[in-house]
């Protein structure tokens, strides 16, 4: 089942929104992925979808909005070859951080990637969940 929706997984320490939000309208590359299934989701992943950005392990929480700005290709840091990446930017922050306790108390979240496979770093959001989370954050698409 496609997904049009995204949630991508960054610890603060190593790429934060803020360090997002610094890279302006050219975005940045989403590098780093050593997941065969995470793999699979960013060759899904198409220009202009939209994406969470989730602060992981510090802050545990939705914190701002991404567009993907360039599909899947090669992993300049992967010296195996055989994984990619995408370029994604900042659109919005979201207005309230949506922590993962707030999600997994969310019981129409309940299925949710974030919640039934929390290690994966970049997951599939439907559009179900994309709605509910945006309302909790207070994000509504401009």
């Amino acid at each position: 089942m496609k997904s049009s929706y995204w949630l991508f997984k960054s610890e603060p320490s190593t790429w934060s929104w803020d360090q997002q939000v610094a890279a302006g309208e050219g975005g940045t590359f989403w590098n780093g992925v050593r997941n065969h299934l995470a793999k699979n989701q960013m060759q899904a992943m198409q220009v202009g979808e939209r994406g969470f950005f989730y602060h992981s392990n510090e802050g545990k929480a939705v914190v701002g909005i991404v567009a993907v700005i360039r599909p899947y290709y090669p992993d300049h840091t992967d010296a195996s070859g055989r994984f990619g990446m995408v370029d994604v930017r900042a659109v919005a922050p979201m207005p309230r951080p949506v922590t993962l306790d707030a999600i997994k108390a969310e019981p129409d979240l309940a299925g949710m990637a974030l919640v039934t496979n929390s290690r994966l770093s970049v997951q599939p959001v439907t559009a179900a969940e994309w709605a509910r989370v945006c309302a909790m954050g207070g994000y509504t698409e401009a």
